[in-house]
């Protein structure tokens, strides 16, 4: 995890916002893609994929945070 660590939060930022919402209209895939995993019709390798590949900036986000504010200061 030291890889993320060395990263810096824009680049996470600029993932989540671009990679993560696109496309932008008529709605960003990876909400459309939960709330198909949410009402259970997630089932085409595609959608699972989509869910993957426009969630792991989210993700990657996420732990960036994590790591860089909570254990951080629990660290100190």
């Amino acid at each position: 995890m030291k890889w993320l660590d060395r990263q810096p939060l824009f680049i996470f930022i600029l993932a989540a916002l671009t990679l993560g919402l696109a496309p932008f209209a008529p709605e960003p895939h990876v909400l459309e893609k939960l709330k198909m995993l949410a009402t259970g019709t997630l089932s085409r390798p595609i959608d699972i994929f989509d869910l993957f590949l426009h969630g792991l900036p989210w993700v990657l986000l996420g732990l960036k945070l994590f790591r860089q504010f909570v254990l951080k200061k629990t660290a100190s």
